[in-house]
């Protein structure tokens, strides 16, 4: 196998011991066979379902990848291992203090969602893999957010997860691991910026208010003007109508109403008519 020519580690040939080594692998397979049973206690381990077993034999990796879950054989004095977590694993990127594309200093936290995808590839090509990528999605961040406007920042922050997601991702691949997701959680304004857009909002909203009540205003108008069009048709509609306003005053109040007298341009046809609506009323 070879991850160090492919990945940038170094080359493993199982095959090229030397003589050292397989006069040492005899000795250990001799030791084995001598203690036997006792000696299973060093041969024998076991790794759990979420881990890989990468096994070392006098410092070269063990060809055939790495091993797990369940038992596998370590040969005593010559071989060690390490194992590698599987699972998801998450972890929080510190609020990093970021000068935006236009000038203003916001403060951005984010969550990073990765897994190792290739045991063998974490352990040789990278000391610490968990810290390796911690400390680059801090710096992608940074990177990200200061090629964008404060306002890009505050409605795309989907788009900028995925932009990040796809930097870290193969930045990352050689590491053996998988970015499977970033969440941006929090970015603060300075609390000036923060009084400045509020106060600009506030203006928006008034100003949407005040355009919403005068085209109230105008159609109320315009539906008076049909109204009163209505009305001046019918003189006995108008009287019809005071009349109605007078009682719905006397509903309301306990108190005395004076007639004025009828107007002498209606005919008697006309009063005769308003007197038998009023007594229905």
């Amino acid at each position: 196998m070879g991850y160090g020519r492919g990945k940038g580690g170094t080359s493993d040939d199982d095959g090229d011991i030397g003589c050292c080594g397989y006069i040492l692998m005899a000795l250990s397979v001799f030791t084995l066979i001598i203690f036997f049973p006792f000696s299973l206690c060093c041969a024998i381990k076991i790794v759990q379902e979420y881990e890989r077993a990468v096994i070392f034999r006098l410092g070269r990796v063990v060809s055939g990848g790495a091993k797990g879950p369940g038992l596998f054989f370590l040969l005593p004095f010559i071989d060690s291992f390490r194992s590698v977590d599987l699972r998801t694993a998450s972890f929080d990127v510190p609020p990093q203090e970021i000068l935006t594309k236009d000038s203003v200093t916001v403060a951005v936290d984010a969550v990073i969602y990765t897994r190792i995808f290739d045991a063998t590839m974490s352990i040789i090509n990278v000391e610490n893999a968990s810290s390796a990528t911690k400390l680059l999605a801090a710096t992608t961040l940074r990177t990200v957010l200061g090629m964008r406007n404060m306002s890009e920042i505050l409605s795309q922050r989907e788009e900028i997860s995925e932009n990040m997601q796809s930097m870290l991702d193969e930045a990352t691949d050689p590491w053996g691991v998988k970015v499977e997701r970033v969440e941006i959680k929090d970015v603060r304004l300075p609390v000036q910026l923060q009084r400045a857009m509020a106060a600009e909002a506030e203006a928006a909203r008034e100003a949407r208010a005040k355009v919403v009540a005068a085209e109230g205003e105008q159609n109320a108008s315009r539906a008076l003007k049909e109204a009163a069009d209505v009305l001046a048709e019918s003189p006995a509609a108008i009287q019809l109508r005071y009349l109605q306003t007078l009682n719905s005053i006397a509903a309301e109040r306990n108190s005395t109403i004076i007639f004025p007298p009828y107007p002498s341009i209606y005919s008697a046809e006309c009063l005769k008519n308003n007197q038998r609506a009023f007594k229905q009323l």
